[in-house]
């Protein structure tokens, strides 16, 4: 009984959300809205729920003395000082417990939370990123191995697009007569930017929709149960 009403909850919600695209009118899109406002309120104690488990987990990674434990007490101090910032002070449009820290504001130009948000989170979240490009470049390398036709044509069209966002190859082909402009760098560049690469892109946005109608048919069906702790 614990495993069918939920089930059973789901199937319904789901399927008034189904109905609800293609009967937009009442009764089936004020329940649609009903239940978008009871997502949204669900979401938010997910949030809640989540910053505990954060909480719960560093804390037994310093307690047990877990790997890199040591770590775990800039992620505490890192959250501490950001949600006390955002209560006492708020953020850009809000106003926190303390009002909207006119004098800060005046001393560092912006509020607590902003002014961190904009020049630690955010070039370290840079920093993150440009460390990526290691990874994505050896990732790229090994894709380019050309073993195959598909690999060599994959390893051609990466040169041309390269090569077309330089000034480089611009100027390999800047001498081509008027009539033959199409067979510029930049421009044949562009042409596969725009044709071939979309064309590839919407193909794997169609598999990945087509993913996602599965997956929810089966989480509406009662035929995947793993959020309800099964298998």
């Amino acid at each position: 009984m614990k495993r069918n009403i939920p089930l059973l909850i789901t199937f319904i919600a789901g399927f008034i959300i189904i109905i609800s695209e293609f009967i937009p009118h009442y009764p089936f899109g004020s329940v649609k809205s009903g239940l978008e406002g009871w997502f949204l309120i669900i979401s938010s104690f997910a949030i809640i729920l989540g910053n505990l488990n954060l909480i719960k987990v560093n804390i037994l990674k310093i307690k047990f003395k877990s790997q890199n434990w040591k770590y775990s007490y800039v992620t505490l101090i890192s959250f501490t000082i950001m949600l006390l910032a955002g209560v006492f002070w708020g953020t850009q449009t809000k106003s926190g417990i303390l009002g909207s820290g006119s004098g800060i504001i005046a001393q560092i130009g912006d509020k607590p939370f902003d002014y961190l948000y904009n020049n630690v989170y955010q070039h370290l979240s840079a920093t993150m990123f440009s460390l990526l490009s290691f990874y994505i470049a050896s990732a790229a390398y090994r894709a380019f191995i050309g073993r195959t036709v598909e690999a060599k044509l994959l390893v051609f069209s990466a040169i041309i697009v390269m090569l077309g966002n330089t000034s480089l190859g611009f100027l390999i082909t800047s001498g081509l007569p008027h009539s033959l402009d199409f067979l510029q760098l930049p421009n044949i560049s562009e042409y596969i930017m725009k044709y071939p690469n979309t064309a590839g892109q919407r193909a794997i946005m169609i598999g990945a929709g087509l993913g996602i109608i599965g997956s929810s048919l089966r989480i509406i069906l009662g035929i995947e149960r793993s959020y309800l702790g099964g298998e």
